[in-house]
Order: C-alpha cells, then structure tokens, then sequence
C-alpha cells in the first residue's frame, strides 16, 4: 500500500495537540506521543499511529479510558510499590511505573512497580529503553485482552503478553528485546487488514483445530468473537516448542495480576455480560536493575557490547548478510526515517485528517493533501 513520509516536526506537534483535544493534560499529551512515535521510529508500526485512533482516542470517545490520569499509589516500600491506573492513560502509567522503579533501583539497587487497572501502554520496549539510558536492566510486560490459546486448547485465554528486556551496552542503542510471547499480536493482524495482506499461516488456530491463513480482516473477526485464537511462541502443539511461548505467556500473565491483586484472562475482554463496552483494567510490571550497585554501568555496558558483537561476528550461514541483535534492526529504521519522518497508510492518513477536522486544528496541513 502507498505510503506518505511525514516530518516528525509535523506529525509529533499535532498528536500532542489531538491528545491535548481529547482531554488530555498537556504534559501527559507529551508523553503518550512520545511512546506512540517511538514505536514508528523502531519501524513497528502496528503500535505507532496505526493505532493513534482507534486505540487511544476512540476509547476515550467511548468513555473506557481516562484522559485524565489519576495515578495513585496503593502501597509502596523502598523497593517496591502496587500502582492503581484508574483506567488513565497506559503511557502516563507505565512511564511514572518505570521511573517509580528506576528511581528506587539507583538508591537501593533493584525497584519493583506492578499496576493494576491500567489501559494499554503501546510497546513495552519504550520502557526498557527508557531504564536502559538510564544506567539500568530493564524489564516489563503486560497481560491483555485474552486472544491467545494455551498449547492444546483453542480458546483465548490470555493476551499476547511480551515480556521484554532492555540491558544497557557501550554502542549507539542499547540491547532491547520486546515481543509478544504470542506468534504474531493483535496489532499486526490489525495492521495486515489495513494494507490487504493476509494472515500468516501457523498464528491462528479455529475452534476446531484447524490453522487460518486467510483475510486479516477476517481472522480479525473471529478472534473477537472467540471463535478463533493466535498461537503462542513456537506454535500449536509441541513439536516446535509452542509450550514454551505459552509458559512465558503465563509468567507476565501472573506477574501482571498476583501482585497487584488484578484482573486477568477473559476478565480483560473489554465487554460486560450484555456486550457492552468497558475498561479493559490492565495490569503491568516494571523491573529496574541498577549496575552501579554491582561492579559499574561503564563495565556492564562495555561487557554486553563484547557479548553482542562477538555474536554478530560469528560465522553467517550460507547467502546471510548479516547477523543481528535485539534492537539493531530497530536503530537501522530510525536511522533511515530521522530525516524522513513516518510513513503514513491511506486509512491511517484519513483518519489523521478525521481527527484535525473534529477538532479544528486547522493550522496542519499534511502531505498527503498537496
């Protein structure tokens, strides 16, 4: 599908100021662009303004989610603390979460936030990155709406669940590794109906066992009602280890609802008995692991650097260019859009122009429009 690169002195100014338009407090408008581009600068796009609307601002609309954070701290010790979200904005939660924990590990070593009643918090690496600059080991995940089968079942039982990791090193990014404990996410099959490609064979499984691999669109939909799930790590079953993506799964699953006393599984639906829209009640985790509480974050850093790039240079199999580690792929995209900006799809550019013309932001121009 077509796509128009817009500058991010355009596109970041005016997702501010559409937060700010849907009630959002300016500060936090900041914030929630910021995890929004990010994921459009690492190049996954299934998390960036792919889903500014109908994720954030259409949840607003429909009144499940909070444009006014209320970020209250049910209990807290020096290493820890039990956050409620009050169904506010995800990004509000989870960067105040992981500076809470980054904050706590710099005085005593390690810090430890887990959230309950949270909304979705885009991608998962913005946090880990966001301790990894600052010195730290950063770890995160989230549950979410159930979509994803256990091995040898068929029905949703939990969300895509990543569980991510972000170490800080000596090159120009850091190591970060952020991805679903599902095969594919929600986000990219959604992605895949907006630029009319199919769903990939292996990541969806019917209610009567069957791997789907058609329209996204309609992969999409029997997802949503349940007649239909995405498969874990490793796919269905267990000849190609799809127990092991589901036990993870279930690690963030219970990391995000145990401590915090949350919701989890089909309690995450984001629907009433009747059908009826509700807030979605996430939970959240956020690990801070300092390195200058063990030998130094100049060692740490030099030390993954070693490990890294003696990976990187290990012998490539037979046509390979290249070998790559967690983040490197994401630092080449940014590389190449920092001059150019975000490309924009054309259902995403219209409701780009759907939300300025709601609320006459008039002094935008895109484009796509010339």
């Amino acid at each position: 599908m077509p796509r128009v690169f817009c500058p991010w002195d355009l596109i970041t100014p005016f997702v501010t100021d559409a937060f700010i338009g849907y009630g959002i407090p300016e500060e936090d408008a900041k914030i929630c662009t910021d995890v929004l581009l990010e994921s459009d600068k690492r190049g996954i796009e299934s998390h960036g303004c792919n889903r500014f609307k109908p994720i954030y601002l259409d949840r607003i609309k429909a009144g499940i989610q909070q444009p006014v954070t209320n970020f209250e701290i049910v209990k807290e010790t020096e290493t820890t603390a039990v956050v409620d979200g009050h169904d506010g904005m995800g990004q509000v939660i989870g960067y105040k979460s992981m500076q809470m924990a980054i904050d706590k590990a710099k005085k005593y070593g390690l810090g430890m936030v887990v959230v309950r009643n949270s909304c979705h918090y885009g991608i998962a690496g913005y946090y880990a990155s966001q301790a990894a600059k600052q010195g730290c080991i950063g770890i995160t995940g989230t549950n979410a709406r159930p979509s994803v089968a256990p091995t040898w079942g068929v029905d949703g039982m939990f969300g895509t669940n990543p569980l991510t990791i972000g170490i800080p090193t000596d090159e120009d990014f850091d190591f970060v590794i952020d991805c679903a404990t599902s095969i594919t996410q929600n986000g990219k099959i959604e992605y895949y109906e907006r630029i009319g490609e199919n769903v990939h064979k292996g990541t969806v499984i019917t209610h009567d066992g069957e791997e789907f691999a058609g329209d996204a669109g309609e992969g999409l939909k029997m997802i949503r009602q349940g007649t239909a799930a995405l498969t874990t790590l490793g796919g269905a079953g267990e000849a190609l280890g799809g127990y092991k993506g589901y036990g993870y799964a279930m690690v963030v699953e219970l990391l995000s609802a145990i401590l915090q006393d949350g919701n989890y599984g089909l309690a995450l639906d984001g629907k009433d008995e009747n059908g009826n829209l509700v807030p979605y009640h996430l939970g959240h985790f956020f690990i801070a692991i300092d390195t200058d509480h063990f030998l130094g974050e100049e060692l740490a850093r030099k030390k993954a650097g070693e490990i890294i790039r003696s990976v990187r240079n290990s012998t490539k199999a037979p046509g390979a260019e290249r070998i790559y580690t967690a983040n490197e792929k994401e630092w080449d995209v940014w590389l190449y859009r920092k001059d150019k900006g975000v490309p924009i799809t054309e259902p995403v550019q219209k409701e780009i122009v759907a939300v300025r013309d709601e609320l006459g932001l008039t002094q935008y121009k895109f484009p796509w429009e010339d």
